[in-house]
């Protein structure tokens, strides 16, 4: 079976998508799929989890590290640059059961003469500080080469800089270039050493560039091996001094050796992660490249990062981190690496004060958790997230402040680890306390409808976030139910298993409102139910009230390609017409509660007004269609899903970031697997 992804050609259009498509990571830093002699042009990046700066009025994003891996050629003085030599062949390819990059081009260095170039490398799966290199040159005619190789230090970034006050040094054949953020004054150090037993080797002083210089002899290979570390202030007290020993460590191990332990780290991750499609080698690619997506960012080591919306591939999306992680890629670690779930979960608990400030800020108790959530908590959000395309004036949207389905999907993501896992733990270790400060959150969020006796959710924007400020929701109304249903079956439990912790926890909230009006608004809440009749859950009051377009219709009313369909004036905010999946969404969270008839009804009802102008529909649609024993509806929209870094294809709109890969996950399927995807 399949397991590589490759190009056989170069095509300089597609750099910035092959970036994506060809990333490595472990968790603790990505490095895009770009070739060894690329710069910042071409958006290299080695991003690293969790180490956020900002700077100066521009948004707060991820730090990406120095690339300690460049390394560029010359032949008899003609610089081999793929943007700009003769190429007779070139292939790049991922290896993606071992998570191995790979290169190899063919350059003609005169007529009827070659010189062929080639390099791997990994980001270590079990020292996640390590990148480690192999690289061969081979001739068919004698040559003088030149080799320039150390670590870049003109890093790329969206809004930046971000480092500053460099230092570069050398230390007994190893290179160390370190930097501090400019936000917070977090240092951030590469360390390379380069192993090869050809050549005379000239090295900077200062300067992190070392020159092998050599005469090639025609037909003989030329290998050498080249070891990154990077360290940061988060990790240790002194970062130079730790990635310079992490370097010679690596030197010392060999190349060989790296390797193997790293691929047998893969293998075991395979054993627990992969899904086998039997008939449909395609499907089964796609799915096992979703999969791969998933392991490479997954924070195995660390409690205190999650998983951003673009993973680890930049800083797109300020490398923050949405719902995503809760409804769409929670499932997969649940049931391939429950550590990884934990994890996730006891990032919320650890932002939880930032998720305080946020209900402060807008004047309600407890926790409104972040809908872009970075290092602490607090939201990078900003009220003016796209661009009017025909005016150039930012437009003001409510993904800050009016969807509070956050806490609510947070809190869905603890219980449903307690639930999966039976470790109750967690909540002991902070869950609880975020699950009850949610619950407060909503009761002082909530409005009291005298007339109807009952609590409603008002002034909310669900998933489908073309329709803003609406009142009543059923996503949101669902979830909220859930919190609340949640909030008390956790105090039975602390009751039972954590009395001391029940005890401290009650006479924290003791001031109110707590447990009693926790289960009068539960029992009171309003909630869309199906219509006797024809099934259908209004996705929010008076929707149906809206105007009845056909997308195709709609879409012939587009003047810009980039025009946003949402907000005060977008295409769609006075139609019927959806996002993304809202009330089939809910649907599959609460499977257990509708009957097959009211999914399919909804699903049949929804699913033609529905746009999927975000990755995060498609894969729902695919879930239900196989809830309902209907994969011939459903399969199209996996492929769509699992395929979509594949194919490069999203929307984008002015305003949003470009080049990043999507996240696609996963979890167990219905005759196929169901497969999850992140944002567009």
């Amino acid at each position: 079976m399949n397991w590589t992804v490759q190009e056989g050609h170069f095509d300089s259009s597609l750099v910035t998508a092959n970036g994506n498509k060809y990333m490595i990571g472990n968790g603790y830093l990505g490095y895009r799929g770009t070739l060894e002699e690329f710069g910042k042009e071409q958006l290299v990046a080695v991003t690293l989890a969790g180490l956020y700066d900002k700077a100066g009025d521009q948004w707060r994003e991820p730090v990406n590290a120095p690339n300690g891996l460049f390394t560029r050629l010359t032949c008899n003085g003609q610089p081999l640059d793929v943007l700009d030599a003769e190429l007779l062949a070139h292939i790049q390819e991922l290896d993606i059961r071992s998570a191995i990059h790979k290169r190899e081009t063919v350059y003609s260095i005169s007529e009827g003469e070659t010189l062929t170039f080639t390099a791997e490398r990994f980001a270590s799966a079990d020292n996640l500080h390590l990148l480690a290199g192999r690289f061969t040159v081979r001739c068919t005619q004698d040559c003088r080469v030149v080799i320039d190789t150390g670590i870049d230090g003109e890093v790329w970034d969206i809004n930046g800089p971000h480092l500053f006050s460099r230092l570069e040094q050398l230390k007994q054949n190893v290179l160390v270039s370190s930097a501090i953020t400019g936000e917070l004054g977090i240092t951030v150090a590469v360390a390379e050493t380069a192993v090869f037993s050809f050549g005379e080797q000239q090295m900077d002083t200062p300067g992190t560039m070392r020159r092998i210089s050599f005469d090639a002899l025609a037909g003989k290979t030329y290998e050498w091996f080249k070891y990154a570390a990077v360290y940061t202030g988060h990790d240790v007290s002194e970062p130079e001094a730790e990635a310079e020993m992490a370097a010679r460590a690596a030197e010392q191990l060999g190349y060989a050796g790296l390797l193997e332990t790293h691929r047998q780290l893969w293998e075991e991750r395979w054993s627990r992660s992969d899904v086998v499609i039997e008939g449909d080698d395609a499907a089964q690619f796609a799915l096992r490249y979703s999969i791969y997506q998933l392991l490479i960012i997954a924070p195995s080591e660390s409690e205190k990062v999650s998983i951003p919306a673009r993973g680890l591939s930049g800083q797109v999306y300020k490398g923050a981190v949405f719902w995503d992680t809760e409804m769409f890629m929670l499932p997969f670690f649940l049931h391939s690496d429950p550590r990884v779930a934990r994890n996730l979960m006891m990032y919320r608990i650890h932002t939880l004060n930032g998720a305080r400030r946020k209900a402060a800020e807008y004047g309600f108790l407890g926790a409104f958790y972040a809908w872009e959530s970075q290092d602490t908590g607090d939201d990078a959000c900003t009220l003016f997230n796209v661009n009017d395309v025909f005016t150039g004036r930012p437009m003001r949207t409510y993904f800050r402040d009016k969807q509070v389905h956050i806490s609510a999907d947070v809190v869905h993501g603890i219980w449903q680890y307690v639930q999966f896992t039976g470790d109750d733990s967690l909540l002991a270790d902070g869950g609880a306390e975020v699950i009850w400060e949610c619950a407060r959150f909503f009761y002082s969020y909530a409005y009291y409808n005298p007339v109807k006796q009952r609590y409603e959710i008002l002034d909310v924007t669900g998933p489908d976030e073309y329709h803003e400020r609406v009142n009543n929701n059923a996503f949101t109304n669902a979830l909220i139910k859930e919190t609340l249903d949640i909030a008390l079956r956790t105090a039975e439990l602390l009751r039972q298993k954590h009395p001391s912790l029940y005890q401290e926890l009650s006479e924290q909230f003791s001031g109110g409102p707590f447990l009693t009006e926790v289960k009068v608004m539960l029992e009171h809440l309003y909630v869309p139910q199906p219509d006797p009749d024809s099934l259908i859950i209004e996705q929010f009051d008076r929707y149906f009230s809206l105007e009845e377009v056909a997308l195709a219709d709609l879409k012939s009313r587009v003047l810009n390609k980039q025009e946003y369909w949402g907000g005060g004036n977008g295409l769609a905010t006075t139609t019927t017409i959806l996002k993304q999946a809202d009330v089939v969404l809910m649907l599959n969270l609460f499977k257990h509660s509708f009957t097959k008839e009211v999914k399919q009804a909804n699903w049949e009802f929804y699913e033609p007004r529905t746009e999927h102008g975000s990755s995060l529909s498609p894969c729902i649609y695919a879930l239900v269609a196989a809830d309902i024993g209907s994969p011939d509806w459903g399969y199209p929209y996996f492929m769509r899903t699992a395929t979509v870094d594949l194919t490069g294809e999203s929307k984008q709109y002015v305003g949003d970031f470009i080049s990043a890969a999507h996240i696609l996950r996963r979890t167990a399927g219905h005759g196929w697997p169901r497969c999850l995807a992140s944002r567009a």
